[in-house]
């Protein structure tokens, strides 16, 4: 099975266990750094701490390995998104409109133009057709096609 069709296998798997519990996925991934890793992002109203994802990597990695899932051995990881969230879900987009984040492209805006490659915004949201629209700073309004769209996070300043 590959990594994708993993995520996607053990976030539907986990989601009505968590969910009962008033605990969202926010990402799954599955990679190799040295072993096999299955990381997984979870959060809720008011935050996730220590607790939670104690008790998230206890009853997942229970269900994950009843179901047998993951055919490598591997590692899980539990925890918060973090303050500097990725936006990914439709719902991640409905959510965070209105918060600035930070755009990173696939290729730059505009031929040549290293610095349309990665910028700050603020989230409108999407459009009706899924792109994501955004204004910058100076008012400019933005609609990039999702798959353009390398990463967008929650932007953090110090």
């Amino acid at each position: 099975m590959a990594h994708k069709d993993i995520e996607r296998a053990a976030e539907e798997l986990l989601t009505p266990l968590l969910e009962a519990e008033g605990i969202e996925i926010v990402d799954v991934e599955y990679v190799r750094e040295r072993n096999w890793i299955l990381r997984l992002f979870i959060d809720k109203d008011g935050g996730v701490d220590l607790n939670d994802c104690q008790k998230v990597s206890e009853e997942a990695g229970r269900l994950l390995d009843e179901k047998d899932l993951i055919p490598d051995n591997y590692m899980l990881e539990v925890s918060s998104p973090g303050v500097d969230r990725v936006i990914k879900k439709d719902r991640d987009f409905v959510r965070f409109a209105g918060s600035e984040v930070d755009v990173k492209l696939f290729a730059p805006l505009t031929e040549g133009d290293k610095a349309s490659k990665a910028f700050t915004a603020v989230l409108d949201g999407l459009t009706e057709s899924g792109d994501v629209a955004l204004h910058k700073e100076d008012g400019e309004a933005l609609v990039i096609p999702r798959n353009k769209v390398s990463q967008i996070r929650l932007h953090f300043s110090f």
